[in-house]
């Protein structure tokens, strides 16, 4: 019997079974037979199973995605899906999958003799838990949030209330990821002095004349022609926003390019050990796609410096409050941070167990 011979049923059941929506568009797209069983009252079903699949948990993606500041972050909200929603979990659930790619090389950064690919319910806890730090730092982390409010008591409380609705183990999971992202702010996006000295020495290793020029202030220059926030627009891609205000000659597409343009790589770095953590302290106020867009798009510090001028002074001086929320959501819980802290860094608490 040949393939499109099958009974609808089965057909249908075959639609459903898919693991992406890419494989139930290229299903559909097959014959006119398949195309009207796919475009028949099942469309949406079919669309969503597809997607948890592929990008689940939707529950989580849709909190994220239909947050808006009128309702409190913790308020849980039952959304139907539509064609509308599905585009925008696509966008989101493909920066979530980017995360799960890069989490192994961070993960195990040092001990990589246990770097491994992650399993299929490793990648869906990651996921779940990017949507939740992302939804933590869309509600929490914007100008409405200046410094002078994170420690109120107020707003700990507000902001423990949607740490309040995961478990312990399910906050350990984001923790687990939130070290992921500050390890590549850390090392990638806005390296410290050390860092920057150890990767010029390691590519290097003969050239014993040219010493590293440190600039030990934080310089935030206005950009030389106005900047359109890639992300004021959440669903969309992202223009290059940083070609007007950097030379496009490749000597710009590394930090330790060679001196034509007068670029010293010592330049590149953000600080020394105290000055650097608060940097990192401010970064970590980005959300995932935020993270990723700088770590894919600006490879120079001065285009980092310039999209976060752009940003508003509210992003200055202010670090993210995440740390300091799990540490009050803990202690409520009688648990103790360090320990739980602990646990996650050894794989015995977050997305990747030892014994996994």
């Amino acid at each position: 019997m040949l393939f499109e011979d099958l009974a609808t049923e089965l057909i249908s059941h075959i639609f459903l079974s898919c693991t992406s929506v890419s494989d139930v568009l290229a299903l559909s797209s097959t014959c006119k037979r398949f195309r009207n069983i796919y475009t028949s009252s099942q469309k949406l079903a079919i669309l969503e199973q597809a997607a948890e699949a592929q990008f689940g948990p939707l529950e989580d993606l849709t909190q994220l995605l239909t947050h808006n500041a009128s309702q409190p972050a913790h308020i849980i909200r039952s959304v139907p899906f539509s064609i509308a929603l599905l585009t925008q979990i696509v966008h989101t659930g493909r920066i979530a999958e980017k995360w799960c790619d890069v989490y192994p090389f961070k993960k195990w950064k040092y001990n990589y003799e246990s770097r491994r690919l992650l399993t299929i319910d490793e990648r869906y806890r990651l996921r779940r838990a990017i949507y939740r730090l992302w939804l933590y730092t869309c509600a929490f982390h914007n100008r409405e949030h200046p410094r002078e409010t994170r420690v109120l008591k107020l707003m700990i409380q507000k902001r423990a209330g949607l740490l309040h609705n995961w478990s312990t183990t399910e906050l350990s999971e984001i923790a687990d990821v939130h070290a992921v992202l500050r390890e590549v702010l850390h090392s990638n996006i806005c390296p410290s002095n050390g860092t920057i000295a150890r990767k010029f020495k390691k590519r290097y290793p003969d050239n014993e004349q040219h010493h590293l020029l440190f600039n030990i202030h934080l310089n935030y220059p206005p950009p030389s022609a106005p900047i359109n926030n890639p992300f004021q627009s959440q669903y969309h891609s992202h223009p290059n926003i940083l070609s007007n205000h950097f030379h496009s000659t490749s000597i710009f597409n590394s930090r330790f390019g060679s001196s034509k343009f007068h670029h010293d790589p010592g330049a590149e770095g953000w600080g020394d050990d105290i000055p650097h953590y608060y940097v990192v302290e401010d970064m970590l106020k980005l959300d995932p796609e935020q993270i990723m867009w700088l770590k894919e798009n600006a490879p120079l510090k001065g285009m980092v410096e310039s999209y976060i001028k752009s940003l508003g002074d509210w992003f200055e001086n202010n670090g993210e409050t995440w740390g300091q929320t799990l540490e009050w959501v803990l202690e409520e819980r009688g648990e103790d941070l360090g320990e739980f802290l602990g646990a996650v860094a050894d794989g015995e608490l977050g997305i990747a167990l030892v014994d996994g």
